[in-house]
């Protein structure tokens, strides 16, 4: 996030499984194959689930205190680091914040030289002026011999795995407008999935599919806007009422109001191969102050069904109907087979920023529970029988009004940072924060390229005084088996392991290995700066099991020491500052790539 922004604002062949095969996959990789290959990272969540779970467990409960730094690399950068690295071969790869290089490690000498850098040639540096919430990147993508990456000024980038030589290049968003992109993509039957940031800038929301050989786009389905542009057809068929209807993308809306309607797609995209659906979530409408638009606001705050193949919707549900609080719907889905009712269910697990545990059968989008996961005053719960939530009156924000006192605050109970699930344990590890805020809207007037939120916020603690958690989650029995404090939001991403290990970081730089079981604290490593970033696990050339986090404070909620700014400012950074004005003498700005394994 710029500091101008946050001052005036106040944001086929697939590899064997044995270490033998460790080599770059031929063109038309089997993806889903090889996500199995635990000696590899090669997607942003390791699977298409999402589950962010290693099989993994030469480091086990018993071992991880013994865990010692391996290496570290420096990324020369020191803006937010909120990217998660890939591992393709003998090779790890990491995207900076802007200018976004994409670094290609030897992990036979990790400490030695680089393979290759690659950075985008002439980027718009203005960019910078329009990032809502830093400078931030949330990783990259592989498949057929290449690394897919995006850049903060709106292009996605093909480069050779091997050689880091730009195969096609695809400017995809137009800063001018105030888009961006910050999200990591997906490689999905080869299309690159690739969707937009900006709604604090009244942009148009867009996810686009690019053919992985050639940067065609193949498909763009929008989020705003007439069925034709939402790529809505006679297949689609939605789980509720208030779903179906021809051009709900308009009618939703006041007169053309949907044309800057947000609807951002910057998180995460999760496929089902047998089902043949990506699921993606939708973001915030703007402006946040929801007396200026009335209605449902279609297709925002939600989340989509679609092929792959042709980007056809087949269902579509809306988490926050008429998003009052900033809740976005952009969060990650872990795609689960759960025992539901006395059988066995393909579901859709969502911890949504709204503060409520979803689990919808997948297949439908059917929401079969909801759950508080965190405080909540802005709304009463779920109602399963229509899908919509029931909000709370007295906390519904509009023009001069005052509102203390919501929770979650406008990030959420949980935000981008994605969540882990265990097959041994049952249980999903949800890193999050504890916040609430004040809220008054304002009266704001849409020019291209500039701020277009109309709200006053300011964040404080939630109850308890604890600013995140670090919760074990059990999406059967629906409850909360075990929570962990932070001082600060817990925003960086979860891992965990079959070694019955889960892994985070905290704002304050600390690096923490727990009992997947208990939540009983293993091992923690201060490291030099705050943790936002998402570990990953592999095996190394020498067959040692290593993980590896990014230490780099920034993003929203570390945009105070990143953006250099003012804590007597409590509406900076949308409001965030107010609730981290200490954040500054617990942590620095930095840019590390951390590497552990047992002695």
């Amino acid at each position: 996030m710029s500091s101008r922004f946050l001052s005036s604002l106040g944001v086929a062949a697939v590899l064997c499984a044995c270490a033998c095969a460790r080599s770059n996959p031929p063109v038309k990789t089997d993806l889903h194959q090889l996500s199995r290959d635990d000696a590899q990272w090669v997607m942003p969540a390791k699977d298409y689930a999402s589950t962010r779970y290693s099989g993994l467990a030469q480091i086990n409960t018993s071992n991880a205190k013994q865990l010692k730094l391996a290496w570290t690399v420096s990324t020369g950068h020191d803006r937010g680091h909120e990217a998660g690295p890939l591992v393709i071969g003998d090779t790890m790869y990491y995207v900076t914040p802007f200018p976004n290089d994409l670094i290609a490690i030897d992990l036979k000498n990790p400490t030695g030289p680089p393979k290759w850098k690659y950075r985008p040639q002439n980027l718009e540096t203005e960019s910078q002026g329009v990032a809502c919430c830093d400078v931030v990147n949330r990783g990259a993508a592989y498949a057929n011999g290449k690394v897919f990456l995006n850049t903060l000024d709106g292009r996605t980038c093909a480069v050779d795995a091997e050689t880091g030589k730009e195969v096609w290049v695809r400017q995809l968003a137009d800063i001018n407008r105030g888009e961006t992109i910050t999200m990591a993509p997906l490689v999905v039957k080869n299309k690159v999935l690739v969707g937009d940031s900006g709604g604090e800038f009244g942009v148009r929301g867009w996810v686009t599919a690019l053919d992985s050989e050639t940067g065609k786009i193949a498909w763009r389905a929008y989020a705003t806007g007439p069925d034709k542009d939402v790529l809505i057809g006679p297949n689609f068929k939605p789980f509720y009422a208030t779903d179906r209807g021809k051009d709900l993308g308009v009618s939703t809306w006041p007169k053309d109001k949907w044309k800057i309607g947000g609807g951002t797609m910057w998180g995460w995209i999760s496929y089902d191969p047998e089902l043949d659906l990506i699921y993606y979530g939708t973001g915030n409408p703007g402006p946040w102050n929801p007396e200026l638009r009335p209605g449902d606001n279609k297709w925002t705050s939600g989340i989509f069904a679609r092929r792959p193949d042709t980007g056809e919707a087949v269902w579509y549900y809306q988490w926050s109907p008429h998003d009052e609080f900033d809740y976005d719907g952009i969060n990650e889905q872990l795609l689960l087979d759960l025992p539901i009712g006395g059988k066995t269910r393909k579901v859709l697990v969502r911890p949504e920023r709204n503060g409520y545990m979803y689990v919808l059968d997948r297949a439908t989008g059917e929401v079969l529970s909801a759950d508080a996961y965190g405080a909540v005053t802005s709304s009463f719960g779920v109602d399963l029988k229509s899908g919509r939530l029931i909000p709370n009156k007295a906390k519904e924000p509009g023009t001069g009004k005052v509102i203390p006192d919501i929770c979650p605050a406008a990030p959420g109970a949980k935000d981008w940072q994605p969540s882990a699930y265990s097959p041994r344990t049952r249980l999903i590890y949800v890193p999050h924060q504890n916040l609430c805020m004040q809220h008054e809207g304002t009266d704001v007037n849409y020019i291209a390229g500039t701020p277009y939120v109309g709200a006053n916020v300011v964040m404080v603690p939630g109850p308890g005084g604890h600013r995140g958690e670090f919760d074990a989650w059990d999406p059967v029995q629906r409850k909360k088996v075990w929570s962990i404090r932070e001082n600060f939001p817990v925003w960086s991403g979860a891992l965990v392991t079959a070694g019955d290990v889960a892994f985070y970081g905290t704002m304050d730089g600390w690096f923490k290995a727990v009992d997947a079981r208990t939540g009983t604290l293993l091992w923690q490593f201060k490291t030099s700066s705050g943790i936002i970033g998402q570990p990953v696990t592999y095996r190394g050339p020498d067959g040692k099991q290593y993980v590896t986090i990014a230490a780099g404070v920034g993003g929203w909620a570390g945009a105070i020491v990143a953006g250099g700014l003012d804590p007597r400012d409590a509406t900076a950074a949308l409001g965030f500052v107010n609730a981290m004005k200490d954040l500054p003498g617990a942590t620095n700005k930095g840019g590390v790539i951390y590497t552990f394994a047992l002695p």
